[in-house]
């Protein structure tokens, strides 16, 4: 059986799970469309998380897909590492109060048991591997179970626990990459080759995410060996996605040639390798971006988001981390419908 036919989609299109940036809206407007609208809820509270996808489940009858960021009990609770000197200087300087959490992110195991109380037609999972058990559990309440990876080790990993399907994001993707192994960081690989080689090593379905913007990008991958797309900057410029006005903008203007559409991996955001438009932040304290001493994420994430917070307050998309893949200068303004019945007419 096609993946196609095992999510029970109409359409070869995931929007993807971006945190921070997707709403129910979105992903109920994309499922009901025929393609598979998620909700990118790594960064989400529990009881919040439950909300959202009884708000979904208000919005459609179809499909639709929770993603979680796998995370150990010490990485989500613990901060071992002090604030970097040039980050506390940046804050002195612009007279921001830098408040740490009580922790650095939300505990995962209290996310996912959301997801067993309350189950969903489609799980995904980023930045670690969880156990065959958990993945056995979660397809016994009807949940179909999909992996992240950015390395063919990587997929191969979620193909031996039992996934139905592996998600293989290549270099090009925007936002965070999903993977863990240092393979992955050290050299990235790009989407096609990423893809050639899962398919060498593994028979697990793939879905392709990475770059791609358009039909005939969807066509491509399919024609490489992926069923499915996951589309994510496409989605940004929608009228459904829930980033702030200043990150929109900055996104349109690459667009327009009215800023850089120069898109870089970096660390200096969140501790973790992320693409995004550059800007002052990553230019100003680049010198720190290969260094070993940039905290860990999610522990650097936390440290930054007064600065992030700070800057959606001043409008100012030079301190924001404005995610974004390689394919960002074909983002276009318009409503969600738009952008999915423009992909359609030409599948």
């Amino acid at each position: 059986m096609s993946l196609l036919d095992t999510l029970n989609l109409t359409y070869p299109i995931i929007q993807a799970p971006m945190a921070g940036a997707t709403t129910p809206e979105l992903a109920a407007t994309v499922s009901n469309f025929g393609g598979l609208g998620s909700l990118g809820s790594g960064m989400t509270a529990p009881d919040v998380l439950n909300s959202q996808i009884n708000t979904i489940k208000t919005l459609t009858d179809r499909p639709f897909m929770i993603n979680l960021m796998v995370l150990s009990e010490y990485d989500s609770n613990i901060f071992d590492t002090a604030i970097p000197a040039w980050l506390s200087e940046y804050y002195q300087e612009n007279g921001i109060v830098a408040e740490l959490p009580e922790r650095p992110a939300q505990n995962f195991t209290d996310q996912l048991q959301v997801l067993y109380d309350n189950p969903v037609p489609v799980a995904s999972f980023t930045f670690g591997l969880i156990s065959a058990e958990q993945v056995q559990r979660l397809q016994s309440l009807g949940t179909c179970v999909i992996g992240t990876a950015n390395h063919p080790l990587e997929a191969k990993a979620w193909s031996e626990i039992g996934a139905d399907a592996v998600c293989v994001q290549g270099a090009e993707a925007g936002g965070h990459r999903g993977g863990w192994l240092p393979q992955s960081e050290t050299d990235p690989l790009g989407l096609l080759t990423l893809i050639s080689q899962t398919r060498a090593c593994t028979e697990i379905p793939l879905i392709a995410a990475g770059g791609i913007m358009t039909a005939q990008d969807i066509k491509a991958v399919q024609a490489a060996g992926a069923e499915l797309a996951q589309l994510g900057t496409a989605f940004l410029t929608t009228d459904q996605c829930g980033i702030n006005d200043t990150y929109k903008q900055a996104l349109i203007d690459a667009r327009q040639g009215l800023r850089s559409s120069e898109t870089r991996l970096t660390r200096l955001f969140s501790g973790k390798l992320a693409r995004g438009l550059l800007n002052d932040y990553l230019r100003d304290f680049a010198q720190f971006e290969n260094t070993d001493v940039l905290p860990p994420y999610p522990q650097l994430n936390a440290m930054t988001k007064s600065m992030r917070a700070h800057a959606t307050h001043s409008l100012d998309a030079e301190h924001l981390s404005l995610w974004a893949g390689q394919g960002v200068a074909l983002v276009k303004q318009e409503s969600t419908l738009d952008l999915l019945e423009r992909l359609v007419k030409q599948l």
